[in-house]
């Protein structure tokens, strides 16, 4: 694996933001989280995670422009960066390698 690894939220922001797309904020990554995992998910355990993703360099922010359904406040979008890609390319092999031929073992539990 690389330099670094990606906790399971992490992963989970990180999937969430490749499945809505470039420039998304906070929101909708909490409901794409909540609606395909089934949890609870808070918009400021969310944010702390894109604070640390982008102190690794793994995704980039920048201020959109106001609006005027914000009271004219603006959102910060985030946009994975190629090494949040590889991150995740190298989390999911690894996942997947530690589970090749594990049900003999589970069923054994």
């Amino acid at each position: 694996m690389g330099r670094e690894s990606l906790g399971e939220f992490e992963q989970l922001v990180l999937l969430a933001i490749v499945r809505l797309g470039s420039d998304v904020y906070g929101v909708p990554i909490v409901e794409e989280i909540r609606e395909r995992t089934g949890r609870s998910v808070s918009r400021a355990a969310v944010y702390i995670a894109l604070r640390r993703l982008e102190s690794k360099d793994l995704v980039t922010s920048r201020m959109a422009e106001p609006t005027p359904e914000r009271g004219g406040r603006a959102k910060r979008m985030f946009r994975i960066q190629p090494a949040g890609v590889e991150l995740l390319r190298e989390s999911r092999q690894a996942l997947l390698s530690m589970w090749q031929d594990i049900e003999p073992a589970l069923e054994e539990q």
